[in-house]
């Protein structure tokens, strides 16, 4: 089975792929913490629907580089959920739902009517799972995919104070002087970004899973932040790692085999969480 591995790890489409599911997973994991203490997971959801809606656009037109396209307008939905989702919670949860609802509609008729291939099931298939797409990155997507990975960390990194305390206290983070819609707002946009970029790792049906699964598994082990933080990052990456090396030894479908193995671990930081608590 190493053989296998590394006889496959020798093309550099496999390498790509590598490279970056350690990029998003690391991404998605820095955020899903912060997003699942303020409840803003749903937003996550809402917005790989927003990106495949976007997603079919951008194929319909025949742009080159649908980043161009996507990307923006998923920022916009982000900001835009973030205000109806503050305004009242029944308000923000129904956006949500008419924003993925719409979104996948509308992209699943351009898909047909518009279509460029024979085959549209399997293009709707890869778009929401991810499929083997991941598997065929270019050099340049992956270089894109680098640069906003990074952008997204360094941005983590330098906010991670004022992002923290608005994670935890907003109405004391304000009272403090702090400008917690502006970081709110970066919060939002941050967002969007990793789930544009990962959106050819897992498909869009499949985003909030490597958001939320990590930061969940970190903190049945962990209580403080920053440690919740850096154990979802590990846990992410083995995950991602792991289900990219069984779909290319078993070619089972990426997407869905990395959302099993974070559901796995999920389950077995549940049961050593559970554990701990009843051993105390």
């Amino acid at each position: 089975m190493l053989e296998d591995l590394f006889y496959y790890l020798e093309y550099s489409f496999v390498r790509y792929a590598v490279i970056t599911a350690v990029l998003i997973a690391v991404c998605a994991s820095l955020l899903g913490v912060t997003l699942v203490l303020k409840r803003f997971s749903f937003i996550g959801d809402g917005l790989s629907h927003v990106a495949f809606g976007v997603l079919a656009v951008a194929a319909v037109l025949n742009l080159s580089n649908n980043m161009l396209l996507v990307l923006p307008v998923t920022v916009l939905c982000a900001v835009l959920l973030l205000r109806t989702g503050k305004n009242a919670r029944v308000r923000g949860d129904a956006a949500v739902a008419m924003i993925s609802v719409a979104s996948l509609a509308f992209g699943y008729m351009l898909m047909n009517i518009f279509s460029t291939t024979s085959n549209v099931s399997g293009d709707v298939c890869s778009s929401l799972f991810g499929s083997a797409s991941i598997l065929t990155l270019s050099s340049t997507e992956v270089l894109l995919c680098a640069i906003l990975s990074i952008v997204v960390v360094v941005l983590f990194i330098v906010f991670y104070n004022r992002i923290f305390a608005v994670t935890f206290d907003e109405d004391f983070a304000k009272a403090s002087g702090l400008h917690a819609n502006a970081y709110n707002l970066l919060i939002a946009i941050i967002t969007a970004i990793i789930i544009v970029v990962a959106m050819n790792l897992v498909g869009s049906l499949l985003i909030s899973a490597l958001i939320v699964f990590p930061a969940l598994s970190a903190m049945r082990l962990f209580k403080s932040f920053k440690a919740v933080t850096v154990c979802a990052a590990v846990i992410s990456v083995i995950c991602s790692l792991g289900g990219i090396i069984v779909s290319i030894l078993f070619g089972t479908p990426t997407g869905s085999t990395i959302v099993v193995a974070d559901a796995v671990v999920f389950g077995i930081c549940f049961l050593l969480g559970f554990l701990r608590g009843s051993s105390k």
